[in-house]
C-alpha cells in the first residue's frame, strides 16, 4: 500500500469513528424529527382516502388520538432524558395551539399553510432587488409600508389594472381620506417601532428635542 493510500485510509477511519460516536445523537434526532413529520401529516390531510371528508372534527380527533399515543412514550422508559424533555415540550405546544391549528378545514378557500404568502413576499423582495440592487429592503418597507403588496397585486395583469381603474373611478373621497389616514397611521407606527428597536438612542434624543421645543420650561419669577 502506498503512502497516499495509507493517508486516505487513516482519514476515512477517523471519519467512521466520528460517525459512530454520533450514532446515538443521530438516532435521537431522527426519532424527534419523525414526531414532527407525523403531526404534519395529520394536519396536512393527506391521510384521507377517496371520499373521506377532511374537516375540523376529523383532523382534531386524529390529532388528539396521535398525541395520546405518543405521550405514552414519556413513561415507558424508551426515551432518553433529552428526548423526554423535547417530546413534553412538543406536546405542550400542540395542546396550547390546538384551537388555532384545527380551524382551516371547514372552509375550502382558507389556506392551510402560509406557503403562498411566503412565496409572495419572496417575489416582492426579488422585484425590489432587481430594481434597486439592494438585498436589504427595510428602508423600502418603511417608506411605502403595506402599499408595497397592494401595488404588486394590482400590477400582476391587465385585468387587475383595469379593475383598479374602475374602483378608483367609483371611490368616494371621504372614504379615500379615511383609508389614507389609516394607512399613514399604520405606517407611522411601524416606523416608530423600527426606530425604537434599531436606532433607540437617536429616536429617544429626537423625542426629547421635540418635547423641549413643544413645552419649553420657563424660570419662575
Amino acid at each position: 500500500m502506498s503512502l497516499l493510500c495509507r493517508q486516505k485510509l487513516a482519514r476515512l477511519l477517523v471519519i467512521v469513528r466520528e460517525r459512530q460516536s454520533w450514532a446515538q445523537e443521530l438516532t435521537q434526532v431522527k426519532r424527534m424529527q419523525q414526531w414532527v413529520l407525523d403531526a404534519e401529516e395529520i394536519l396536512s390531510g393527506h391521510w384521507a382516502q377517496a371520499g373521506e371528508v377532511v374537516s375540523n372534527e376529523t383532523v382534531g380527533k386524529r390529532l388528539d388520538a396521535w398525541r395520546q399515543t405518543v405521550s405514552a412514550n414519556l413513561s415507558d422508559g424508551t426515551l432518553t432524558q433529552l428526548e423526554q424533555s423535547c417530546l413534553a415540550h412538543f406536546l405542550e405546544v400542540l395542546v396550547n395551539q390546538r384551537s388555532h391549528l384545527v380551524q382551516c378545514y371547514d372552509r375550502d378557500d382558507f389556506p392551510r399553510t402560509n406557503n403562498e404568502m411566503e412565496r409572495s413576499i419572496r417575489a416582492l423582495k426579488t422585484q425590489y432587488r432587481r430594481i434597486s440592487g439592494r438585498k436589504n429592503w427595510n428602508s423600502y418597507l418603511l417608506r411605502y409600508g403595506r402599499c408595497v403588496a397592494y401595488a404588486a397585486w394590482w400590477e400582476q395583469d391587465e385585468s387587475r389594472q383595469q379593475q383598479l381603474i374602475e374602483h378608483a373611478c367609483r371611490l368616494d373621497r371621504t372614504k379615500w381620506r379615511h383609508m389614507r389616514q389609516e394607512t399613514s397611521t399604520a405606517q407611522s407606527e411601524q416606523l416608530k417601532r423600527f426606530r425604537f428597536r434599531h436606532k433607540r438612542q437617536g429616536y429617544l434624543a429626537c423625542l426629547e428635542h421635540r418635547w423641549e421645543a413643544a413645552a419649553p420650561t420657563h424660570l419662575l419669577p
